[in-house]
């Protein structure tokens, strides 16, 4: 399994004409606004804020590059771009504030050759979201593979965690195989990530 060793944040883009230069393979995340991605994100790359992580939902408004440098089984250095796509479905947030976070994700989706693979993040506690249903979809027409997680799993019982993930599987009409618990507070599922990751990278 990868292991992390560095990460530095590189810039924040709207549009692909202000995307940094591809130099490796692009793994993005994404999921509703205040479904934890930042906090993932840090638990991930073994760091407190290098992701901004926000009580206020909506917080992330552009799309965020990270270059994280690993270890691989081997001990060898490898480099990967960690994505950090806008939060989408915060009803607070105007319309055409919404639109313009949709235009950004599908431009980038569409446009980011180095892309390989996205992280999508649910809330364990919640049904499955129309607006998940979409963006699992869209990542089915651009043929992009995808892992989906269900974060906050310290906020349920732990005997309750199988239960909820066959709902959500059910309700996002996904194999249950394909979903996952993950905790940023008690970093349960980071292994599972991880080696998701490097079989995209490697």
């Amino acid at each position: 399994m990868i292991r992390i060793v560095d990460s530095v944040f590189i810039k924040s883009a709207v549009k692909p004409a202000d995307y940094p230069p591809i130099e490796f393979t692009d793994i993005a995340f994404v999921g509703r606004s205040n479904v934890g991605k930042s906090s993932m994100i840090n638990t991930i790359l073994q760091r407190k804020m290098i992701a901004k992580v926000s009580s206020t939902p909506g917080k992330t408004r552009l799309i965020n590059f990270f270059k994280i440098r690993f270890k691989d089984a081997s001990q060898n250095d490898g480099y990967v771009t960690l994505v950090d796509l806008p939060g989408y479905g915060y009803a607070k947030v105007g319309k055409v504030e919404r639109e313009k976070w949709k235009k950004m994700i599908v431009s980038y989706f569409a446009s980011r050759e180095s892309l390989r693979g996205v992280v999508v993040l649910v809330d364990i506690r919640r049904t499955a979201d129309p607006k998940d249903i979409v963006m699992i979809e869209m990542l089915k027409d651009y043929n992009i593979p995808y892992l989906i997680v269900a974060t906050k799993s310290d906020k349920i019982k732990k005997t309750l965690s199988k239960k909820e993930l066959k709902k959500l599987a059910t309700g996002l009409q996904i194999a249950e195989k394909d979903i996952m618990a993950f905790s940023s507070l008690k970093k349960v599922g980071v292994e599972k990530v991880l080696a998701w990751m490097e079989k995209i990278i490697l």
